[in-house]
């Protein structure tokens, strides 16, 4: 007979408070405004998690030197790009408060994090604000662990902006939710079939600010486009994914 203190696996083990830590999300979630994703689906078509990383005129590759071995490796986008670019599409107030973290909500399905996620290494996917919330940081955790949580705000984020992701490694669930599937226990206050229109707790609003900062960011994408002294600057890859958000400049 096999001895030790047994342990169940930890999402086994918080499965009957799942409904406790989504109440705590759906009052704490905060959501890009539905207009807003429609004016500028994709903040950041440049960049995607694992990314190189080039200083501001895109002519010099950043790297990190590690003080312990001496030892200097290049650096690679993480999450600071979509990050900037959820703060910015939900206009927060300055000074940015304290312990947020940026969720993508298609992303992870590996609860190991022993796989990389080919969704968030899409350009086309990585700064869309449709799939970013922002959330109190301890409770990340359950968003990138949790099956149940992470199919709850996959179906909040379809009935919120129309939109499910398009990426083949996600194409099972995003065929699933688009049928119009509810996953159990799914927030009474969030959009659903029956309750189009309505917006989450927590969705920041539309403002001119913000249609300020987009025509901003429009025309930086525009002048970074055509700048020739941006030898690193990709801009096929920023072509392609203008043209699959249907995203103009002018």
């Amino acid at each position: 007979m096999a001895g030790g203190f047994f342990i169940p696996d930890g999402n086994e083990a918080l499965r009957d408070d799942i409904p406790a830590v989504v109440e705590l999300i759906e009052r704490t979630a905060r959501w890009v405004h539905p207009d807003t994703f429609r004016a500028l689906p994709i903040w950041a078509p440049h960049t995607a998690r694992g990314r190189p990383l080039y200083d501001a005129g895109w002519t010099r590759r950043y790297t990190n030197t590690r003080k312990a071995t001496g030892v200097t490796g290049e650096k690679f986008e993480g999450n600071v790009a979509a990050l900037n670019a959820l703060v910015a599409a939900l206009d927060v107030a300055s000074p940015k408060p304290k312990n947020w973290t940026v969720c993508h909500i298609w992303g992870y399905d590996d609860p190991s994090f022993a796989q990389r996620s080919n969704v968030v290494q899409d350009p086309r996917y990585f700064s869309c604000v449709a799939n970013m919330v922002w959330l109190p940081t301890s409770l990340k955790g359950f968003t990138d662990t949790l099956p149940e949580v992470k199919a709850m705000l996959r179906v909040c984020a379809f009935h919120l902006y129309g939109w499910a992701c398009e990426h083949p490694s996600v194409a099972d669930q995003a065929n699933k939710v688009r049928a119009g599937w509810i996953q159990e226990g799914y927030p009474k206050s969030w959009p659903s079939p029956d309750r189009r229109g309505v917006l989450p707790p927590g969705t920041a609003p539309f403002s001119a600010r913000i249609e300020r900062e987009i025509a901003k960011r429009k025309q930086r994408i525009k002048a970074d486009i055509a700048n020739a002294a941006f030898l690193h600057y990709p801009k096929d890859d920023v072509e392609e994914v203008l043209r699959f958000w249907k995203i103009e400049l002018s």
